[in-house]
């Protein structure tokens, strides 16, 4: 199997963009989650919005894919909306960044296909850590499941404990938990297991280039465009 993973601006690919939020709300469903903050559709129009995208090279299906959102006026992050009524601490927190400082990072899902060639979800966030090098960030957050925590912790999150229950909340829905973790550090990742931080390195290193990788269903080849900015590159 062979697929690409490419970057690209929401406002230049509306197709695209169209298949990311279709894929997105299926694996929404199948968790019995039917509404949530990062379903919400209102960011398709900001500039500043870039998708991660897995694709098929076959047919050019989106297998998986996450979201990096640049804060911008009028275009607050999801999980501010997803926490203000019961966090207002998040407004002081968000009011030391200035215009594009801080982005986040969501809307991550992934085919059980694609996982079975070992390209989870551990892949996609290394993936939207890489790229955030590229946008001149004061900080990447991120609102993460149980299982996305520990994950995340690997390539340099750290829980942002002075909001919510030391960072944890109920979200989506009561019963489920979140914790809401901030990259400090983009540039560096002092804080990442060294083996994570060295992926992330080379991927910064060699935007466009091509990986065999293995998992239990088999090889796959991966092509990598990370260049998010490409009609500012071609200027």
């Amino acid at each position: 199997m062979e697929v690409r993973v490419r970057v690209i601006r929401v406002t230049e690919d509306a197709e695209a963009t169209e298949k990311y939020i279709e894929g997105h709300l299926k694996v929404l469903e199948s968790y019995g989650v039917t509404k949530v903050t990062s379903a919400d559709r209102s960011w398709i129009d900001n500039p500043n919005t870039y998708l991660i995208l897995f694709e098929s090279m076959d047919d050019f299906r989106v297998l998986g894919g996450g979201r990096v959102q640049l804060r911008s006026e009028g275009y607050p992050l999801p999980l501010e909306d997803a926490i203000s009524e019961v966090e207002p601490r998040i407004i002081d927190y968000m009011s030391q960044f200035g215009e594009l400082e801080v982005a986040e990072y969501c809307g991550l899902w992934n085919s059980k296909e694609v996982a079975g060639y070992g390209i989870g979800s551990i892949y996609l966030v290394k993936v939207g850590v890489a790229i955030a090098s590229q946008f001149n960030l004061k900080k990447i957050l991120a609102l993460c499941s149980p299982a996305t925590v520990r994950i995340s912790k690997k390539v340099g999150y750290e829980v942002i404990e002075t909001l919510g229950d030391k960072g944890t909340f109920y979200y989506p829905k009561e019963g489920l938990i979140a914790t809401v973790l901030a990259i400090e550090d983009i540039t560096n990742l002092p804080t990442a297991d060294s083996s994570e931080r060295e992926f992330i390195f080379q991927l910064r290193n060699n935007v466009v280039h091509q990986k065999l990788e293995t998992g239990p269903k088999g090889d796959m080849m991966v092509r990598f465009d990370l260049i998010a900015n490409k009609n500012s590159a071609d200027q």
